[in-house]
């Protein structure tokens, strides 16, 4: 499914085509090869040329940032991964006794970070529940981060309702928006002040590349961001960059082929005598369901089940063909993993990270079902 923007009246689908192309010129490709310089040739004042040191800029992240900028509805800053973008979020925003609100149940690197490294810094860090975020814990707040859906229980907050509660009392917005990607969800345009992501993910969507970047609604805030970026030297690399820029392109056609996989796969999961529980926003008897299809476009490619333990979690891979058992998500691939491997997440022995692929849905299907058969006579 694509989707017109207003701005210039193309879709989804061929926006991503072309977003962040330079100007068609005669002899030149589509899009340039990546810029591998440490260094520039210049003279004189550094401000007479656009380009000085690797890690100040890089013709190829302004290819791919203005690519990034077309698409989420404001100016864009690439950063080495997701987690660097979020420290640079973190790292601009806050100061000593500043409050920052975050999940509870969102991806708990971020947890860490911020109890860990930005409480060292007297950031104070309140926890809150994605599904419902209670209003008095805005109070005195500075930056408010959300995850929608959250890793790994894909539950779901109304971006618009709390980026107005959060608004009135001069709270800043941040939404990780990595899960559904700036095609299924447009945090800006929503009112979130920051919109960040681990592109690694499914915006690149090949599992071969660590790479984030943040939007902003605000050109004062990204530049906040770039300089955090030169000092703290967490710059990425072009050759990732122009990958990244490159896979741009099919977005539309990936995510296109993987939602219809995740909701097929959730469907078949929700019928199964093995699966204890099933989460996945586009099911219309998920409790995220409502306010997901107000505010998302695409429900994602993420799909969280349980099963009945840890011993069933593992039949479960082995007796699959075309489930690859990794950490991560968002790949060309069929992935999964059993979250409580991390001793991380708050989730049961039994409980699986689905990432649907690519595949023919009909294939995914079946194999789902003889994995599933073969659990059940455990």
């Amino acid at each position: 499914m694509s989707h017109a923007n207003p701005e210039d009246g193309f879709r989804d689908a061929t926006r991503v085509v072309r977003a962040g192309l330079p100007a068609p010129a005669q002899g030149e490709a589509f899009l340039p090869g990546p810029v591998f310089a440490a260094m520039f040739q210049f003279s004189g004042d550094p401000a007479s040329s656009p380009f000085t040191y690797g890690r100040f800029h890089n013709p190829t992240w302004n290819h791919y940032e203005a690519a990034l900028a077309e698409l989420e509805g404001g100016p864009a800053v690439a950063f080495a991964s997701g987690m660097a973008a979020v420290a640079a979020v973190l790292g601009t925003a806050l100061g000593p006794g500043d409050v920052l609100v975050m999940p509870s149940d969102g991806y708990y690197t971020c947890r860490l970070l911020a109890k860990g490294h930005f409480a060292n810094a007297q950031i104070r860090v309140r926890e809150v529940p994605t599904a419902a975020v209670p209003a008095e814990q805005l109070r005195g707040a500075k930056l408010l981060l959300l995850e929608t859906p959250t890793n790994p229980g894909l539950d779901v907050c109304d971006i618009r309702a709390l980026a107005a509660a959060a608004h009135e009392q001069g709270v800043l917005v941040a939404v990780d928006n990595t899960t559904p990607t700036v095609l299924g969800q447009r945090p800006l345009a929503l009112g979130a002040d920051f919109s960040l992501a681990a592109d690694t993910k499914a915006l690149s969507g090949h599992a071969d590349l660590m790479l984030g970047h943040v939007a902003c609604r605000s050109e004062e805030a990204a530049q906040k961001l770039r300089t955090w970026r030169t000092q703290m030297g967490s710059i990425p690399g072009p050759m990732e960059v122009w990958l990244a820029h490159r896979s741009l392109a099919t977005l539309d056609v990936r995510l296109e082929r993987m939602c219809v996989n995740a909701l097929a796969i959730a469907q078949c999961l929700a019928e199964h005598r093995a699966v204890r529980s099933v989460r996945y926003p586009g099911l219309p008897a998920d409790p995220a369901y409502a306010i997901a299809r107000r505010q998302m476009r695409r429900f994602g490619p993420v799909v969280s089940f349980e099963l009945a333990g840890q011993a069933q979690a593992e039949r479960f891979f082995k007796e699959s063909k075309l489930v690859d058992e990794a950490t991560s998500f968002g790949s060309v691939r069929t992935t999964a993993e059993r979250r409580a491997r991390w001793s991380s997440d708050p989730v049961s022995p039994g409980f699986i990270r689905l990432s649907a692929g690519c595949e023919d849905t009909g294939d995914l299907l079946a194999d789902l079902s003889r994995s599933l058969d073969a659990v059940s006579q455990d």
